[in-house]
């Protein structure tokens, strides 16, 4: 068992959107960038939906999400996990990141969607309870991780049009 740190936020002060994970696997923690195991699905679909080539330099990927008013970041801040599944955080170890202080100063944060139902459930348990902002909603996406199966590319993608479909507010 390790314990594992996730990373800070990618975040433009005018973000409208918050995609979140629940903690970045070996292959990202290793690398340093958020999504780098080569299959996962995340760039290639966010970069599908957002106009951006899947390939292109992290920096610039990163800055074509914030072009775009999406933030991205993870709800556990730091955990004991073997390997690099969510089924493996040990629950009793997760530390969430500090949402209260992030909404503070993304405040036009209406919309989270959640990369998966780990992230959900990790948000739902750890963060809600003591998150006092009324309106915010709350989105479940398919996971992106190859774990994740049960869908394949184009059923994913389809769901996660989702966070293009927003009005501009």
């Amino acid at each position: 068992m390790s314990a594992v740190q996730g990373f800070p936020p990618v975040a433009a002060a005018d973000a409208r959107l918050l995609i979140l994970g629940s903690m970045p696997g070996c292959a990202s923690l290793d690398a340093g960038r958020y999504y780098a195991h080569p299959r996962n699905a995340f760039w290639p679909i966010v970069g599908e939906l957002l106009g951006f080539a899947p390939e292109l330099p992290y920096v610039q990927r990163l800055q074509a999400l914030q072009a775009a008013g999406v933030a991205l970041w993870d709800v556990i801040a730091a955990c004991e996990r073997a390997g690099s599944l969510d089924a493996d955080i040990v629950a009793g170890s997760v530390h969430a990141n500090d949402f209260s202080a992030f909404f503070a100063v993304h405040r036009q944060i209406r919309d989270v969607f959640f990369n998966g139902a780990a992230a959900e459930q990790a948000f739902r348990r750890h963060v809600l309870p003591g998150l006092a902002l009324p309106g915010l909603r709350l989105h479940r996406l398919p996971s992106t991780s190859p774990a994740h199966a049960a869908l394949d590319r184009a059923a994913k993608l389809a769901a996660w049009s989702a966070i293009v479909a927003l009005p501009n507010k």
